[in-house]
């Protein structure tokens, strides 16, 4: 698909610009959140910020473009969801709870 640009006034051309720069934002909106609904608040995530160590933490809040992480160190980022990845840890010994065995109450 091809259009001809040359042969619009400025006021073509500046609303088409308009159009343009809405639509590519929408379409960037829709990725956002695309991506965000990979994670859910709790989830724990690591990410790489520029110039720091990796960040481990985990999702407090989901925003319109980021999430909000708080850090193991107590830090708190939003971060864009492109930037994030999930991990997963096995339950360590100490998290872990022992099975229970509940007696009901018997009728007699």
């Amino acid at each position: 698909m091809s259009i001809d640009i040359s042969k619009l006034d400025e006021a073509e051309l500046v609303d088409l610009n308009r159009r343009i720069v809405a639509r590519l934002k929408y379409m960037q909106e829709a990725r956002t959140h695309h991506q965000m609904l990979r994670f859910d608040v709790g989830d724990r995530v690591r990410f790489q910020p520029p110039g720091h160590d990796p960040k481990t933490g985990v999702i407090v809040k989901h925003n319109r473009k980021t999430v909000t992480v708080v850090t193991d160190d107590h830090h708190q980022w939003n971060v864009a969801p492109v930037f994030l990845s999930r991990v997963i840890e096995p339950p360590s010994a100490e998290n872990a709870s022992p099975a229970r065995i509940v007696r009901l109450p018997t009728k007699g």
